[in-house]
């Protein structure tokens, strides 16, 4: 049997089964979340992991920031540069 024959229906299938393996992971990721949670309410020191999480959280917000929201470099200041470049090579 081959990959093609095993696939039910042509794209409306496929569709069908994209969606059902979609439904299964959100439904086991957010029971493992939930364990999770559960797990978190249970320690003594929750108040501390949460404070600590929230500074870290923090921390990744302000290395996204500057990662992305950094200025590009200025496009003429490039420019006259590499004609300075140039100049100095072709005189050299």
């Amino acid at each position: 049997m081959t990959q093609e024959s095993r696939r039910p229906g042509g794209p409306d299938g496929q569709a069908v089964l994209l969606v059902a393996g979609l439904a299964d992971l959100a439904v086991s990721t957010a029971g493992s979340a939930l364990g999770a949670v559960r797990g978190f309410l249970r320690r003594s020191d929750a108040a501390e992991l949460a404070t600590e999480a929230e500074r870290d959280l923090m921390a990744r917000g302000r290395l996204a920031l500057d990662r992305y929201a950094a200025p590009p470099p200025a496009h003429l200041e490039i420019l006259a540069r590499a004609a300075v470049e140039r100049r100095a090579a072709d005189g050299a």
